[in-house]
C-alpha cells in the first residue's frame, strides 16, 4: 500500500483566516465566540456563536484573495470558505503550477455536514413571496455540498477524483481518510481533502436550539459557552469555516523535495446503530472507530502523545468519549494529553474534523498541544487525564489521534505521525 503524507495546510476559522494566525490565537488561549452579528438573534434561545470575522477585523477573512467576485455572488459561505482553504493548502504545498499530466492525478475530497442552509432558507422565502420565476438560477449549484470540490477543481484544473463526503460532524475526518485511501490505492497522487461549514443563520441556530444541542446559558459571556468536560457545560457553540489539507503520495512528495508535515497512518470508521442524535450510552461506536484507526496505524497505544477530542461540550458526549478513550488506552492514558479545540473555535460541524486534524499536525510541528478553555470544574471521570486546561502545554508530540463523531451515529478517527 502506498504511503500518504500531508504537504499543505489551509484554514479559515473564527480565530483567523490562515493557518499561522489561527494557530497563534489558539495557543494564546483566545476564544472566537461572541454575540451573533449575522442577524438579529434577540428572540433566540442561543444568541452567540463563533463567527468567521469580517475582512476589516484584526484576523478577519477576505474572500477576494482566492474567490472570484462572480462566484462569491452565486454560492453560499461554506463554498467560499472551502475554496479559500483549499487554495491555501495548494499554495502551501507548492502545487499551484502543476503540469496537465500531474493535474490528471490530482483531485478533491472536500465535504460539508449541512451545506448551503442560508441560501436554501433565503430562496425559500423568495419562492413563497415572489414566485418560482424569481428564484436564483444559481440556487442549486450554489448550495450543493459537492460544489466545493467542483469549484476547486475548476479553479485549479484538477482532473482526478472529485468526491464530497456528507457525514454530519464526521465529514472533515472522513474526507481526509477517504482521500488518503484513494492515494493508497493509486487512484491519485495528490488530493485536497477536508470540510467546510457556514450554517450560522436563523434557521440553523433555531433548528439546533430546538434540538437542544446548542449552549444557551452564556448569553451574557459567550466566550464561556464552549466548555468541554466542565460540569457547567450545556451544549455546543456553533462555529463556521473550513480546513483543507493537501495529501500526497510519499515518493511523489519526496521526489519534488516537498515540505512534509506528517504521515496519515490510521483511519477508522464505525456506526453506533443507536440513535439519530444521542451517542451510544457505552461509547461503543467511538471505541471501535479509534480501535480500527490504531490497528491500521501499526502503532502501539503508548505511541500516541496527543488526542484532539471530538469534545463538543455536550452533557452526554464528552463523558462517553472520555470513557471510550479510557477503555481503549488503559494505562497508556496517563502518558498522553487530550484537549478539545472546540472550546476556542466552537463546533465547525462538517469542517471540524479537518480543522482539528490541522491542529494535530501543528502540535507535532511545534511540540506543543492546544488547551481546553473554560475547564474550571472538571466532570467526574476526568481524573488522571491530562485535558490541558486553560493554557497550551509544551511536550513531545510524535503521533496523534483525532476523533470526529456525528449525528446518526457516524464516527471517524485519524492517526497521524511525524516523519
Amino acid at each position: 500500500m502506498r504511503r500518504v503524507v500531508v504537504t499543505g495546510l489551509g484554514l479559515v476559522t473564527p480565530l483567523g483566516a490562515d493557518v499561522e494566525t489561527a494557530w497563534a490565537n489558539i495557543l494564546a488561549s483566545k476564544s472566537g465566540a461572541g454575540m451573533i452579528t449575522r442577524f438579529d438573534a434577540t428572540d433566540y434561545v442561543c444568541r452567540y456563536a463563533c463567527e468567521v470575522k469580517p475582512a476589516d477585523h484584526a484576523y478577519g477573512f477576505d474572500p477576494t484573495k482566492r474567490v472570484d467576485h462572480k462566484v462569491q455572488r452565486q454560492v453560499d459561505p461554506f463554498i467560499i470558505f472551502g475554496i479559500d482553504a483549499a487554495g491555501q493548502a495548494l499554495e502551501d504545498a507548492g502545487l499551484t503550477d502543476m503540469t496537465e499530466e500531474q493535474r490528471l492525478r490530482a483531485g478533491c475530497s472536500i465535504g460539508s455536514g449541512i451545506g448551503g442552509l442560508p441560501g436554501i432558507a433565503s430562496e425559500s422565502i423568495v419562492l413563497h413571496e415572489k414566485g418560482p420565476r424569481r428564484v436564483s438560477p444559481h440556487f442549486v449549484h450554489g448550495r450543493l455540498i459537492s460544489l466545493i470540490s467542483g469549484q476547486v477543481q475548476i479553479k485549479y484544473g484538477l482532473m482526478g477524483p472529485n468526491h464530497a463526503v456528507v457525514t454530519a460532524c464526521s465529514t472533515g475526518a472522513h474526507s481526509i481518510g477517504d482521500a488518503a485511501r484513494m492515494i493508497m490505492l493509486d487512484d491519485a497522487d495528490v488530493m485536497l481533502a477536508g470540510g467546510a461549514e457556514g450554517a450560522i443563520c436563523p434557521i440553523g441556530i433555531a433548528g439546533f436550539s430546538q434540538a437542544r444541542a446548542l449552549s444557551s446559558g452564556f448569553n451574557d459571556c459567550p466566550e464561556k459557552g464552549s466548555r468541554p468536560y466542565d460540569k457547567g457545560r450545556d451544549g455546543f457553540v456553533m462555529g463556521e469555516g473550513a480546513g483543507v489539507v493537501c495529501l500526497e503520495e510519499y515518493e511523489h512528495a519526496k521526489a519534488r523535495g516537498a515540505k512534509i508535515y506528517a504521515e496519515i497512518v490510521g483511519y477508522g470508521m464505525s456506526g453506533d446503530a443507536y440513535h439519530v442524535t444521542a451517542p451510544h450510552p457505552e461509547g461503543a461506536g467511538a471505541f471501535r472507530s479509534m480501535q480500527m484507526a490504531m490497528k491500521r496505524s501499526g502503532l502501539s497505544l503508548g505511541d500516541i502523545d496527543y488526542i484532539n477530542a471530538h469534545g463538543t461540550s455536550t452533557p452526554l458526549g464528552d463523558e462517553l468519549e472520555l470513557g471510550a478513550v479510557r477503555r481503549l488506552f488503559g494505562n497508556a492514558i496517563g502518558t498522553l494529553s487530550m484537549s478539545s479545540t472546540k472550546s476556542a473555535i466552537g463546533h465547525l460541524l462538517g469542517g471540524a474534523g479537518a480543522v482539528e486534524s490541522i491542529f494535530c499536525i501543528l502540535a507535532m510541528r511545534d511540540q506543543i498541544v492546544p488547551p481546553t478553555l473554560n475547564l474550571d470544574d472538571p466532570s467526574e471521570g476526568c481524573e488522571g487525564v491530562d485535558l490541558v486546561p486553560h493554557k497550551p502545554k509544551e511536550r513531545a508530540v510524535k503521533a496523534v489521534l483525532n476523533n470526529s463523531f456525528g449525528f446518526g451515529g457516524t464516527n471517524a478517527s485519524l492517526v497521524m505521525k511525524a516523519i
